[in-house]
């Protein structure tokens, strides 16, 4: 019984490991995926004009915010059109690429 129990808990560590390595962030293939994301988010003092608000710049932004912004962005529970359209076709690993990408950029 006890064998049977460490094999389920190691194939249980195996899996979750792998999980955790999938959804790791790829920065090399964030900055690709990202271009779009570099016309606003990559300019200091940027405004957008209609509406009018200050547009963040994300270089060196939290990976873990970065992709809890995208995700919310993405099912509509955080509104922004521009950002909700621009999400909707992300997939987590796009996302998690792009979070690696400007989280490893400086401020």
């Amino acid at each position: 019984m006890t064998k049977r129990i460490l094999s389920g808990l190691l194939a249980g560590g195996l899996a979750a490991l792998s999980m955790a390595a999938a959804a790791e962030g790829d920065a090399a293939a964030g900055r690709k995926t990202a271009e779009t994301c570099l016309g606003c988010h990559a300019v200091d003092g940027y405004f957008n004009v209609y509406p009018t608000y200050h547009v963040p710049k994300v270089g060196g932004q939290s990976a873990a915010y970065i992709e809890s912004s995208l995700k919310a962005y993405r099912d509509g529970s955080r509104k922004h059109e521009t950002m909700n359209a621009n999400a909707a076709n992300l997939s987590d690993q796009d996302i998690a690429n792009i979070a690696a990408y400007f989280a490893s950029q400086g401020k």
